[in-house]
């Protein structure tokens, strides 16, 4: 049969010559795609332009992933509370896990609805899975949800680096649907933070991640709260590879561990914290209980996640680790890896503002210059002074200390597949200046 004889190509010009040709967008209803989605499970819709202004530093990756997007849909599922605040991680994590597929479900259908209308519509994960290959080279996520819904006036960022809802609070997870069609109206962000800066974030935060004076740290919330998924998986994988014998993996983990990773791998990643969200009292639906009584609020919400016994996972010598100790002695402490290693000294120096542990740092203030040769030439100035750190390309300033490295033995230290101390015996990495400067250095990143 001669394709032009086919009945789905007949078809086709059938409909292009009666004016309705396959493609066709037509101008979109905001209400009517609203009620589409809130038909589908989700409790609250924004829109989105992909001009929009706030999302400018997004559109490039958002354009990677679709690249006919025009407007982005952000959508809205609401978590039952009192299943978040339970001390019973198995109890908020379902519950988190719920909410996530009713997301995936909600957005697939409503990709559905558009896909009937003619419009070509794509959408990401709410959380994972993730694009995997890219883990320890950056960006794993496709879309970042928060900045979209910021944009379509559904929150603001928190001091907990959460999505505020003006009515849900932190009780929300959050997805979003590209799509190529324009709409007839569009969200407006907030004109107001809903977050009331109380910092009970901070205060039941088992790692410090969280600063009362907004600081936030992601690498030490990655690895106690992610700890069964992402890097602490690989981590734990790492054990077992290295036990000669099931009596050695024992002293690696305890049969609570090996259980608990079984747990996330049968059903689920089980979140080892989230107290930040469980403790927000932020949003319509929540404050009243916060503001009628306090006390009461703080004596039933956030006092059993900070007077729960539970292994914090820490990275060793991170602030973390020193703030298990100083604030909640009667947590256990778990020193581990998790599983972040930087694939180049390009990574390296862009990651090292999310490593540093600006504790560690006090009293410390001195500009380093680094010279990497081989596999990558790149030259940096460091420069730690009053617990924070700025990073710049080439050299400036007068260093205290210059550190001149072959760029693929650095990264093998920094991997720990061999020793720095034998690295510069090798000459591999050379140090001019005070080497008590250099060893504070390496304090400064766990």
């Amino acid at each position: 049969m001669e394709l032009y004889n086919h009945p789905t190509v007949r078809r086709y010009h059938e409909r292009k010559a009666a004016g309705t040709p396959h493609g066709a967008a037509p101008a979109l209803s905001a209400r009517e795609l609203r009620e589409i989605c809130l038909g589908a499970g989700v409790d609250d819709v924004g829109f989105v332009e992909i001009s929009n202004p706030l999302l400018a530093d997004q559109k490039a990756e958002i354009l990677k992933v679709f690249p006919w997007t025009r407007t982005l849909v952000s959508l809205v599922g609401r978590i039952n509370r009192e299943n978040l605040r339970s001390p019973a991680r198995s109890i908020a994590s379902l519950e988190l896990h719920l909410v996530e597929e009713r997301l995936s479900h909600a957005a697939t259908a409503f990709v559905s609805a558009l896909e009937r209308k003619g419009v070509r519509a794509a959408s990401p994960a709410p959380g994972f899975p993730m694009e995997a290959d890219n883990w320890g080279r950056g960006r794993m996520h496709t879309v970042s949800h928060k900045p979209v819904a910021v944009a379509a006036g559904l929150g603001k960022m928190g001091l907990h680096r959460n999505v505020i809802h003006p009515v849900f609070g932190s009780f929300v997870l959050l997805n979003t649907v590209l799509i190529d069609a324009e709409m007839d109206a569009y969200s407006t962000p907030l004109d107001y933070n809903p977050c009331i800066e109380c910092r009970l974030c901070a205060a039941a935060c088992p790692t410090g991640a969280i600063g009362p004076d907004g600081y936030f740290h992601p690498v030490n919330c990655l690895t106690h709260t992610y700890r069964e998924l992402i890097g602490g998986f690989s981590n734990w994988v790492e054990h077992i590879a290295d036990s000669t014998s099931a009596s050695e993996y024992r002293t690696r983990a305890s049969d609570a561990e090996t259980v608990s990773m079984w747990q996330s791998l049968a059903y689920g990643p089980c979140y080892k914290s989230v107290y930040c969200m469980a403790v927000c009292p932020a949003g319509d639906e929540v404050i009243p209980q916060y503001l009628d009584d306090k006390k009461a609020f703080v004596d039933a919400v956030v006092k059993p996640l900070q007077q729960k016994t539970e292994t914090v996972y820490v990275l060793p010598g991170s602030d973390a680790e020193a703030h298990v100790l100083g604030t909640f002695p009667h947590k256990k402490i778990r020193r581990v890896g998790n599983g972040i290693r930087p694939p180049s000294v390009a990574h390296f120096l862009a990651a090292m503002p999310l490593a540093f542990q600006r504790h560690q740092s006090e009293g410390l203030s001195a500009t380093y210059h680094f010279t990497f040769s081989g596999s990558e030439k790149v030259e940096a100035t460091v420069v730690i002074k009053d617990k924070t750190i700025t990073i710049e390309q080439g050299h400036a300033g007068v260093p205290d200390v210059s550190v001149q490295a072959d760029a693929g033995s650095w990264l093998r230290v920094l991997h720990k597949e061999t020793s720095m101390l034998g690295q510069i015996v090798l000459r591999r990495i050379r140090v001019k200046g005070p080497l008590t400067l250099f060893k504070a250095f390496g304090r400064c990143f766990a």
